[in-house]
């Protein structure tokens, strides 16, 4: 039986439900893809409690790997069988999914499709803050929070790939060495550790030039403080809570600041860039910089993995597998 994950009731409590899912016909500009595997995200865990607004018919799930099962009018250059990956596309909770063509990426040989699944989105993510909001070159100081995650882990080699030096974080010591294996020069340990004291001593009180937060709520405002005159602050998400509210008199009271709220969404939402950002992900990937999967589970438990991810179980990436 064919099937999606409908999300029902967005909020606190949001829920998916399975539905069916019969194949339906590609339009003009389209593929039919059967998956083989989901990657899970936080954005579906924000779809999940309404923070970000999901469209009908509401299938979280933004990147994956499948197989073309059928190809719609005006399609050229992929074939029948063919796998391909995609990212930033909402509605891969599913068996198998309608996508723009433009979206598929044909998957190279000796890259593993679990691998990709795990890599679209957090790779287009680091491709758009690395090399296009904030250029990365050796020797730039960077803060990246969760960096042994998945997200945080594929910051930290692909940061430390273009010549960074790589101040992680991580939430407890059985991280550490997994961030250090990443490629952190540094690590600070712990949710309640003086962050900006530890920044500034690793950096002898010049800060950093560019800090990465995902995590939100009250480490944000302590994020900022970490990075130097004229440097940048990316804030990405708020897997901690909201992002409280900040006068802009606290990004310049000594010194100038960038804050920046980039979206890979609205990014990969350019067919150029979004091409641009999958032959990037690829390169890494050849070179060994990818998201490992600590957890695969069934479509079917899609819910557990999202749990999973929002509790910080594990390190690395949650991956949905689809079967027959």
């Amino acid at each position: 039986m064919q099937y999606a994950l409908q999300l029902t009731h967005p909020g606190p409590e949001g829920r998916l439900q399975r539905i069916d899912w019969p194949p339906r016909d590609p339009a003009e500009g389209e593929l039919r893809i059967r998956h083989d595997y989901v990657g899970v995200n936080f954005i579906d865990s924000y779809y999940r409690t309404g923070l970000y607004p999901l469209e009908d018919p509401a299938i979280p799930g933004v990147e994956g790997v499948g197989t073309i099962e059928s190809i719609g009018a005006g399609v050229s250059g992929f074939q029948l069988g063919q796998k391909i990956a995609y990212g930033a596309a909402p509605g891969a909770f599913a068996t198998t999914r309608l996508l723009p063509a433009w979206r598929a990426l044909p998957l190279p040989e000796g890259i593993n499709a679990d691998i990709a699944a795990a890599s679209m989105l957090r790779g287009m993510t680091a491709h758009m803050l690395l090399s296009q909001n904030c250029p990365v070159g050796k020797g730039t100081r960077v803060l990246i929070h969760a960096a042994a995650g998945g997200l945080g882990g594929v910051l930290t080699q692909w940061a430390k790939a273009l010549g960074a030096v790589v101040i992680g974080t991580v939430g407890s010591e059985e991280k550490v060495a997994i961030a250090r294996r990443l490629g952190a020069d540094a690590v600070i340990v712990g949710r309640d550790a003086d962050l900006v004291a530890e920044v500034d001593a690793l950096t002898a009180g010049q800060g950093v030039d560019l800090a990465i937060d995902g995590i939100g709520g009250d480490r944000l405002r302590q994020t900022i403080e970490c990075v130097r005159s004229d440097g940048t602050v990316a804030s990405i998400g708020q897997a901690a809570g909201p992002i409280p509210e900040m006068s802009l008199a606290v990004l310049a009271p000594q010194r100038a600041i960038r804050l920046l709220r980039p979206s890979i969404m609205a990014f990969a939402a350019d067919p150029t860039a979004y091409r641009d950002a999958g032959e990037a992900v690829f390169a890494m990937l050849k070179r060994g910089i990818a998201v490992q999967p600590d957890k695969t589970y069934p479509l079917i438990e899609a819910a557990a993995a999202l749990s999973d991810l929002e509790g910080g179980a594990g390190t690395g990436a949650k991956l949905l597998t689809v079967a027959e």
